[in-house]
């Protein structure tokens, strides 16, 4: 028996097995595909999960692959620049296609001892109150818990019969790369005037060559099979006026805006995280996001509920946390999607969106939002840290997410009057100044969030039993 089977080698399974083994557990990802996938539908990073990267040591690898954009027109596509003085200590998106995340990711998780298994398709499940049996075509494998982080269409979500109410997709885009023989001034005239007003069409030059197409089908198909590439011609002929000569595909796909979020994130043993928790379109670039920080939300959780000093209720708190969070980030996409609409009702009320963004209040507003800076848990009265998540900050001759490396609690004791007592396996104090908070001792979780502040022994302690269980 194995501690925990994640199902699905994505980002989000990827991330969620590495928090795993921060703690000793021993985790095996059960992957159907046998090689990783060429397509990039994520094109990057935001706030909260460049500061998980950073946390974990990951950050300068990232860097090392992607690009900093310190730009707005996140949401919707209305232009605005970037507000000053966000609550991070990295304030930029970083541009970094789905396949070099996911090939740095795969390299953590291998790094950290995490056990990945292509070509294994999970076919059924059964579980009890001592664990889950992952059935697969050729034996099975037993484990404490399993996490479905296998997509939209899960295999999990559907073995645990869990409904997942929404809306079918209304609209359809093919997405891919190729190659393309019009002049690259000439294309990005075109390109320019198409999406002025139709917002769902893209077309850009890729910095290892080729292009990348982004255009509008026709309805929504049937068997969501792959485009062609003359299906690609067609809808850009009737968007742009022209092919642009595409041909030589690297890969073609598609993806509809259907907008669909699981009732539950658990039975029993078996959870859910990710887009096999929930989808939507993927205007503003939320999507790998959002998965991301359901596995650092959960990873701590699940393994203190393996290791038995998780207090009770400490795993339902992950359902408690990101549903709330997801289904703001449903509705978000939804409003989005109004606002790109081509139809004359839409583009008015897009129109006067795009006044209001003028005001800095409402344009740090909608960006907080889109990046997760605004996220804040439920996480008990008292001080506005208490939370949200805690950025990157001085601590003594270093900084607090070199703190946190780890995976393990922090306790920062400005005034040297606290104690983690008998949670000292479990929590790490670190004494001296700490930069830009002004508060005498800080408690913040292994996924980055505040859970008190305050000067009193008995009050951290209170909260140290609350979030990690009995001394």
């Amino acid at each position: 028996m194995v501690d925990v089977i994640v199902v699905g080698a994505g980002p989000t399974g990827l991330m969620l097995a590495a928090e795993l083994r921060l703690h000793g557990l021993r985790v095996v990802v059960l992957e159907r595909d046998t090689e990783p996938t060429k397509q990039v539908r994520a094109l990057g990073l935001h706030v909260r999960s460049i500061e998980i990267m950073d946390q974990r040591g990951l950050l300068e690898r990232f860097l090392a692959e992607g690009t900093e954009y310190r730009v707005g027109g996140f949401f919707a596509g209305i232009d605005r620049p970037w507000p000053e003085h966000m609550d991070t200590a990295h304030g930029y998106v970083l541009g970094i296609p789905q396949t070099a995340t996911e090939r740095l990711l795969t390299e953590h998780a291998a790094e950290v001892g995490v056990e990945l298994r292509r070509g294994q398709e999970l076919i059924g499940l059964d579980q009890d109150d001592d664990g889950v049996t992952a059935h697969l075509a050729d034996g099975s494998l037993r484990a404490r818990y399993l996490v479905g982080c296998d997509g939209g269409r899960s295999t999990v979500r559907k073995l645990l019969g869990i409904a997942f109410p929404g809306e079918p997709a209304k609209h359809e885009t093919l997405l891919g790369e190729m190659e393309a023989t019009t002049p690259l001034d000439e294309l990005t005239a075109i390109v320019a005037e198409i999406r002025k007003t139709q917002k769902r069409f893209g077309l850009g030059p890729l910095p290892s060559g080729g292009y990348r197409v982004v255009v509008p089908a026709d309805g929504v198909s049937e068997d969501r099979s792959a485009p062609t590439l003359e299906d690609f011609r067609t809808q850009l002929i009737k968007t742009a006026g022209t092919d642009f000569g595409v041909h030589s595909p690297r890969w073609l796909s598609r993806f509809g805006d259907a907008t669909r979020q699981a009732e539950r994130y658990r039975v029993g043993r078996a959870l859910l995280a990710g887009d096999s928790a929930h989808v939507h379109p993927p205007t503003g670039g939320q999507g790998l996001n959002l998965g991301i920080q359901d596995a650092v939300n959960l990873g701590w959780k699940l393994a203190a509920s393996v290791r038995g000093w998780a207090p009770e209720g400490l795993l339902d708190t992950y359902e408690a946390e990101r549903h709330p969070v997801a289904a703001d980030v449903l509705s978000t996409t939804r409003a989005m999607m109004e606002l790109m609409s081509t139809e004359p009702g839409p583009r008015a009320v897009r129109g006067l969106f795009a006044e209001l963004v003028e005001f800095d209040e409402v344009n740090r507003y909608l960006i907080e939002k889109i990046t997760a800076v605004s996220v804040r848990y439920d996480c008990g009265d008292g001080h506005s840290l208490v939370g949200r998540r805690l950025r990157d900050v001085p601590v003594g001759d270093g900084r607090l997410y070199e703190l946190m490396r780890s995976g393990r609690g922090v306790l920062l004791d400005q005034a040297g009057g606290l104690s983690v007592g008998g949670w000292g396996d479990r929590v790490d104090r670190v004494v001296g100044a700490v930069g830009e908070v002004d508060v005498p001792g800080v408690l913040v979780r292994p996924d980055g969030h505040v859970v008190w502040v305050g000067d009193d022994q008995g009050g951290v302690e209170v909260a140290l039993e609350r979030w990690f269980g009995a001394p």
